[in-house]
C-alpha cells in the first residue's frame, strides 16, 4: 500500500491526522506483544506530571514490545540500512493527555549503538544501547548495564478475525508522550490498523529489575503482528508544571 493511500486510510483512527505533513517514515515489523494487567499505584511512580494513566474497565496495563524497526527515514530522504534497520524493545504503558490516548515509553532498547544515539538525538526517546538477536522464532536481548535480559521463543497462531475491545485498546494508539528534564513531547503518528496473529510462547524469561513490580513471565495477554507502515509528525513540546 502507497503512502497516499495510508493517508486517506483513517475510519479505524480516533481522531483526524495532522493537518501539516509528515515528518518521518519507519516501519515495526515481525511485533511481539507481552501485555501485563498492573497495579495502579506501582505504575503512579514512573509517570511524570501532566500525563494521566488511561484505564480499561477500571485496570492500567503495561505492554513489553519486541519487535523489528524497518525503513526508517525523513520525508524525502532515502533509507540506509545500516542506520535504518534494527531490532527494538520498548516496555510502554497507556496515558491520555490534550484529550488523547497515547502510549508512554517506560523503556526503550535499539540492537545497534548509532542507531539508538541518532534516534535519541533527533526524538528525545530514551533509546539505549542492548544486545538484541532475533530469529524467525527466537528473540533475545541482553543489557549488562541494567541487568535487563528478555529471552522469547514463539510460534505464531492463525491471524484474529474478531478483535476484543481489550486487543483494539492495547494496539490502537496514534500518538506518544514522552517527559524530558523540561517538557512533555507529543508525537502523532499514523498506520493501518495492526493485523494481529495468536501466538504461543515456548520459552520466555523476562527480567526487568527495574520493573520488577510491573511485569513478570505470566503475561496476561499475548499477540503476535506481522508489523504496520507507520508515519510519523514532528513533535510538539509543552512546558512542564510542577503540579
Amino acid at each position: 500500500m502507497t503512502i497516499r493511500e495510508i493517508l486517506n486510510t483513517t475510519e479505524h483512527r480516533p481522531w483526524n491526522i495532522p493537518a501539516d505533513s509528515w515528518k518521518f517514515y519507519q516501519e515495526w515489523n515481525r511485533a511481539i506483544f507481552l501485555h501485563y494487567q498492573v497495579d495502579l499505584n506501582e505504575l503512579e511512580k514512573f509517570i511524570p506530571n501532566g500525563l494521566e494513566i488511561d484505564l480499561i474497565d477500571g485496570k492500567p496495563w503495561v505492554s513489553v514490545v519486541a519487535f523489528t524497526m524497518e525503513k526508517i527515514r525523513p520525508k524525502n530522504v532515502p533509507y540506509f540500512p545500516p542506520i535504518s534497520n534494527f531490532d527494538e524493545i520498548n516496555i510502554r504503558t497507556y496515558v491520555t493527555s490534550n484529550n488523547k490516548s497515547g502510549v508512554y515509553f517506560l523503556s526503550i532498547e535499539g540492537g545497534k549503538s548509532l542507531s539508538c544515539k541518532i534516534a535519541k538525538t533527533i526524538s528525545e526517546l530514551p533509546y539505549r544501547f542492548s544486545k538484541i538477536k532475533r530469529t524467525n522464532q527466537k528473540y533475545e536481548s541482553k543489557n549488562s548495564e541494567f541487568n535487563d535480559a528478555l529471552n522469547i521463543e514463539f510460534t505464531i497462531g492463525q491471524e484474529l478475525t474478531q478483535k476484543t475491545s481489550l486487543d483494539k485498546w492495547l494496539t490502537e494508539r496514534y500518538a506518544l508522550f514522552q517527559d524530558t528534564a523540561k517538557s512533555i513531547n507529543e508525537f502523532e503518528i499514523h498506520h493501518l490498523e495492526w493485523p494481529i496473529n495468536e501466538i504461543h510462547l515456548d520459552k520466555l524469561e523476562l527480567n526487568y529489575p527495574r520493573f520488577e513490580k510491573l511485569i513478570s513471565e505470566k503475561p496476561n495477554k499475548i499477540h503476535y503482528s506481522e508489523g504496520v507502515k507507520v508515519l510519523a509528525w514532528d513533535k510538539i513540546s509543552k512546558e512542564k508544571t510542577d503540579v
